[in-house]
């Protein structure tokens, strides 16, 4: 069982009030005649909803992919990723991870990383206008002159 956000519990309940077999038991998709989902069917389907919604390129495994991105940028353990995944072993986990938060996640860190790497150079860059240096302190220094 994984966990669901209770951001999407309305939309899941729509769906499910609309769209599904009714009762406890019932599918969660159904094909247009109210029966169990074929896999010829569900490929037609999908692939008209995806070029309906703009994402013709968009592969259904795809969705399992950004839910497992958004997991790992926000933190989650490899132990959690493996039980949400559904990965035995901690080698598949970590190549998935791995290709995850480097691909994805990486990307919008990045930015992050940039803007902590300017802030550094601007405060070293007000560190160093501040500085006095030796000879402008004797200059200071000297009355005579």
């Amino acid at each position: 069982m994984v966990s669901t956000p209770e951001e999407i519990i309305p939309e899941l309940r729509a769906h499910l009030n609309e769209f599904a077999e009714p009762g406890e038991n019932g599918h969660v998709f159904i094909g247009p005649k109210g029966r169990s989902l074929r896999r010829s069917g569900f490929r037609r389907i999908w692939n008209k909803i995806r070029k309906d919604v703009g994402l013709p390129v968009l592969r259904f495994h795809g969705l399992r992919h950004v839910g497992n991105t958004l997991a790992a940028a926000g933190g989650a353990s490899l132990e959690e990723l493996m039980s949400r995944m559904g990965h035995a072993s901690a080698r598949a986990a970590l190549i998935y991870q791995a290709a995850l938060i480097y691909q994805h996640a990486s990307r919008d860190r990045d930015k992050v990383i940039a803007a902590a790497l300017g802030k550094a150079l601007t405060v070293a860059q007000e560190k160093e206008k501040k500085k006095v240096s030796g000879t402008q302190v004797a200059r200071k220094l000297d009355t005579s002159v």
